[in-house]
């Protein structure tokens, strides 16, 4: 509950300050992303979530919507690679975005934690003098659940 009111207070400062309007649609955008942390959710599913509790809400708002959160810094776009981009909520507690495992079988998704690129990064900033901001990566395999079911 607190991260949604400061996430929201801080939407209004930065909309204020592009020179956005504060709509109750955008906040209500963000609260639905926010209420779906770790969820990958394409911008029909944020559509339809939004819509349950403001049914004058337009999908074009929400396509309009998430491109501005996305420049502000509070979600960022995902291409899971099964036909449409989806949004998650960009932490404020996170150095780098998580990586991804895509199940080639099923599809699932499953998130990985834990920044397994950081020995690499130090590697690269040592010999290269390059400093990493962030990066995506995805793994393409078959999960757990797949392997037991092919047995």
């Amino acid at each position: 509950m607190v991260l949604l009111i400061q996430r929201k207070n801080e939407l209004s400062q930065l909309l204020r300050k592009k020179g956005y309007k504060i709509t109750s649609q955008r906040k209500a955008v963000l609260d639905v992303v926010i209420e779906n942390d770790g969820e990958h959710l394409s911008s029909q599913e944020i559509y339809e979530l939004v819509k349950k509790k403001h049914p004058d809400v337009g999908i074009a708002t929400i396509y309009r919507t998430l491109p501005v959160l996305e420049e502000l810094g509070f979600v960022y776009a995902v291409d899971l690679e099964d036909g449409c981009i989806r949004y998650e909520l960009n932490r404020v507690d996170q150095l780098h975005r998580h990586h991804h495992l895509l199940c080639e079988r099923c599809g699932k998704v499953t998130e990985v934690k834990d920044d397994l690129l950081d020995e690499i990064e130090a590697k690269i900033y040592k010999n290269y003098g390059f400093t990493i901001k962030d990066h995506r990566v995805k793994f393409y395999g078959i999960c757990a659940e797949c392997q037991r079911k092919a047995l």
